[in-house]
């Protein structure tokens, strides 16, 4: 997938371009054979739980309620910070979760184990932002 990000899209066009992004990525299929999870990418003004069976994206729930979707883990920025995430030469600290964690306002929130068995995978996941746009 080769084209630059659009103007913001409607969370349910968002999910749909996610998904077709993640489960025709090379890298992801490669290095995802064993990544089976849910987890939410929560961007404040909307929130996606983002369910993964062996490296494919099976379901994204766009807003889910606090009793709707388990997760194992949550990534947590404000909407400033995931369009910073997605734009084609990101700016200095948003270019991946650490730097964003550490100098910005991102949250890694629970089972982090989980998150960083398959770091290589939410990295790309996160990288193809720039490719598809942000979430908000």
């Amino acid at each position: 997938m080769t084209t630059a990000p659009t103007a913001t899209r409607a969370p349910a066009e968002w999910a749909e371009a996610f998904t077709e992004a993640n489960n025709t990525d090379p890298e992801i299929q490669a290095h995802g054979k064993y990544f089976t999870t849910t987890w939410l990418l929560d961007a404040g003004e909307h929130s996606y739980a983002i369910k993964l069976e062996s490296g494919e994206v099976t379901a994204v729930t766009v807003d889910p309620g606090p009793l709707d979707v388990p997760y194992q883990f949550a990534i947590r920025a404000s909407s400033d910070t995931w369009r910073e995430f997605g734009q084609p030469v990101p700016k200095p600290m948003f270019h991946g979760i650490w730097a964003a964690s550490f100098q910005r306002d991102m949250r890694l929130e629970g089972d982090v184990l989980v998150l960083m068995q398959n770091l290589r995978c939410i990295t790309r996941q996160i990288e193809l932002l720039r490719i598809i746009g942000s979430p908000v």
